[in-house]
């Protein structure tokens, strides 16, 4: 049975999203620890991140990097935190969050709860801020 990321993928969930190519999605965390808050996937579905074979696994972090320098440029922060947690959906990802204190990035806290024109304007915020 398909991930739920896989179905963002194929588009049959929305999904806000902040950057695609050929291989990789990325897309706003619904949850999020704070504005801007992305999950970053491969699309093809790989339950545990160090399953990924290599060439593909670099290829991930550098999108993941892309998508980090759009946020830092689309979002005030200091910093752009990452975790790879892997035991909540069984599709690899990394979480990037807009860090401006060691607090932000805190699972157990109440997540922000936006509305749908926060997360489309925060969305193509991103979006336009990163690098082609």
């Amino acid at each position: 049975m398909a991930s739920i990321f896989s179905k963002i993928v194929k588009g049959e969930i929305p999904s806000y999203k902040v950057a695609e190519d050929e291989h990789f999605y990325a897309f706003l965390d619904i949850s999020p620890l704070a504005k801007g808050h992305t999950l970053v996937i491969p699309k093809k579905e790989t339950d545990y991140i160090f399953d990924i074979e290599d060439a593909e696994y670099e290829l991930f972090w550098a999108f993941a990097k892309k998508v980090a320098k759009g946020i830092e440029k689309a979002m005030p922060c200091l910093r752009v935190s990452i975790a790879v947690l892997g035991l909540d959906v069984p599709h690899a990802h990394i979480h990037l969050v807009p860090l401006n204190s060691m607090s932000d990035f805190d699972f157990k806290k109440e997540k922000l709860k936006l509305s749908k024109e926060e997360f489309i304007e925060i969305a193509d915020k991103i979006n336009k801020a990163i690098e082609v």
